[in-house]
């Protein structure tokens, strides 16, 4: 049988660029240190996941926004390259530029991109997910649970390609029927 192991890495990264009302992480500041460590933390998570001689798939889920550091998307790319990396995937909303997917290994790169109305004009939104759908990267789409995101999560289905996966993440604390 052969050996696969799938690896969520969240690392101390904790900072992001948004600043969403349900998120306790929104424009929190890490001090140079801390982004120190978290890139001396990904640096050591990359060279082990280099050394290993099975098949891993890995999806970064960090607390704050990782694309916005070079560090994650030299991460990325590697990571797509290396012959035993089945999948190279990571959490993002998006914000930064995505012209360095050109340097990935499209067949293992993908993103989970996750819309946050209030934060970033729709429209600006959709383009980045035209732009990544012409790149032909990877990449699902979701939206916070939340009942004022109904008419956002309905308006994205019907945008984005059909092929792109629409997702909805519960709100914390919240109860769906």
């Amino acid at each position: 049988m052969e050996e696969h192991l799938t690896v969520l890495y969240r690392g101390p990264l904790a900072s992001c660029d948004y600043d969403c009302p349900y998120c306790p992480f929104a424009k929190r500041r890490d001090t140079p240190e801390q982004l120190r460590a978290d890139r001396e933390a990904l640096e050591r998570f990359v060279g082990w996941v280099r050394e290993q001689d099975h098949e891993i798939s890995v999806l970064f889920t960090p607390w704050g926004e990782g694309l916005v550091r070079s560090w994650y998307r030299r991460a990325l790319v590697e990571l797509s390259h290396l012959p035993h990396v089945r999948r190279a995937a990571i959490q993002t909303n998006l914000s930064h530029r995505v012209d360095w997917t050109a340097d990935a290994d499209l067949s293992r790169l993908a993103l989970w991109c996750t819309y946050h109305p209030g934060q970033v004009p729709y429209e600006r939104f959709l383009g980045k997910c035209s732009d990544l759908a012409g790149r032909g990267v990877r990449f699902s789409v979701g939206i916070v649970g939340k009942a004022e995101h109904l008419d956002a999560a309905r308006r994205l289905r019907a945008d984005l390609p059909a092929d792109v996966y629409l997702w909805v993440n519960a709100a914390e604390g919240a109860t769906y029927t």
